[in-house]
């Protein structure tokens, strides 16, 4: 199993915290081998198998637990006694009604409650509810270069990272040494998604619209190809009437949100740096994995610049930091970031040696009249450096700090 020790620690700082432990991320990302290297965890520290009860509800030896009365019952069961219980609930949102399960469960004593879902809606509706301000949500991704780099030791990092611009971050595919069998298990995972976690899911939630997977993937495709540009709604409806695919606004906008939801997408606000508010139209979206990208379009290798940027935005919520395009004037920065109260600017591009490319790239940052940390992000070796307080970095090296 692959060491996420990233989202292990966070698992381990919040063990025994009176909190209901959610890990959400898209199909493949590494959310059951993580409840699995926590039970080992759990395993090497003394805790009995007894008091452990780990449930994957995609294996069919617990398909009948999927009735949350039954499940409930099996839990209570084998619950030890002035013992501290730890139950792992992998894929949570095969059980219908799970929430109250959940719910009865948090309320008693030494119970430690850690679940995962592949969709967003794991963490609506009557959850949300139950468990206002008594859950915390870790949210997972596919590999983080640094991850991916550290496991293919063997590679230089600028080899290294041409695999993973290409290949992408999903754990199997960097142990995977077959760019055919890599192509076949990202179709794989990606059916799945547009069946089980979309399709299946809106059409049980959402009677008034029977979900056509032809145009949902007519969407996703349209949304992988047009990663960093600004997107309406309107945009992708005139952009699918225009090739005869006769929808309306809402349906698109229903769409786009159920593979949000999904979390193949992650939709970021536009930020007016001066008014200091959101932008309420044109959203960027970007793509949880470029693997996954480069096996949607046939368009390759011609936008590395945006590739550079999806990766980047990935490694910055991967550090905690809520993310924002900024908007100054009439120019665009990439990213204007915030944790902890401190803001921070990125600009990110592929190369930043030619004049008119670094002068486009600075201007926006020079407008921006603060003394918060401003950092263009380049795999450019050559520009590198420190101009009038705004840093040049190489963005390899800051993906693997």
């Amino acid at each position: 199993m692959l060491q996420r020790n990233e989202y292990l620690s966070k698992l381990i700082k919040w063990k025994h915290e009176k909190l209901i432990k959610v890990v959400t991320g898209i199909r493949r990302c590494g959310k059951s081998t993580l409840l699995k290297l926590f039970e080992n965890y759990l395993k090497d520290n003394g805790v009995n198998d007894s008091q452990i009860i780990s449930i994957n509800f995609e294996d069919l030896q617990f398909e009948e637990l999927r009735d949350y009365k039954v499940l409930y019952k099996y839990i209570c069961e084998k619950l030890c006694k002035d013992q501290w219980n730890y139950i792992l609930l992998d894929e949570i949102q095969n059980v219908a009604n799970f929430q109250r399960v959940v719910d009865s469960l948090y309320v008693q004593d030494k119970v430690d409650i850690y679940i995962t879902g592949s969709n967003a809606y794991t963490l609506s509706g009557d959850l949300a509810t139950l468990l206002s301000g008594r859950y915390i949500e870790i949210s997972m991704l596919p590999l983080s270069f640094k991850e991916y780099y550290e496991l293919n030791g063997n590679l230089t990092k600028d080899d290294a990272f041409a695999r993973y611009l290409k290949n992408g971050g999903f754990p199997y595919t960097a142990v995977m040494n077959n760019d055919e069998k890599i192509e076949d298990y990202l179709e794989g995972i990606y059916n799945t998604i547009i069946v089980k976690d979309v399709e299946e899911r809106q059409n049980r939630s959402n009677k008034d619209i029977n979900f056509d997977v032809a145009l949902l993937k007519s969407i996703t495709r349209y949304l992988a190809d047009v990663i960093g540009n600004p997107v309406s709604i309107k945009g992708i409806t005139d952009y699918l009437n225009s090739n005869n695919r006769k929808v309306s606004d809402h349906t698109v906008s229903t769409y786009v949100t159920a593979l949000t939801a999904a979390f193949i997408f992650y939709p970021v606000e536009r930020y007016n740096i001066q008014g200091k508010e959101i932008l309420k139209t044109n959203k960027k979206f970007y793509i949880v994995d470029v693997g996954l990208r480069n096996h949607l379009i046939t368009k390759r290798n011609l936008d590395l610049g945006f590739m550079l940027e999806n990766i980047v935005y990935l490694e910055l919520i991967r550090r905690n930091y809520k993310v924002n395009v900024g908007k100054v004037g009439d120019k665009e920065i990439d990213f204007v970031v915030q944790k902890n109260g401190v803001t921070e600017y990125f600009q990110v591009s592929a190369n930043v040696s030619d004049e008119k490319t670094f002068a486009r790239e600075i201007s926006p940052l020079e407008s921006v009249k603060d003394n918060y940390k401003k950092t263009i992000l380049t795999l450019d070796k050559f520009t590198t450096g420190n101009y009038n307080g705004i840093l040049v970095e190489n963005a390899i090296d800051w993906l693997l700090q």
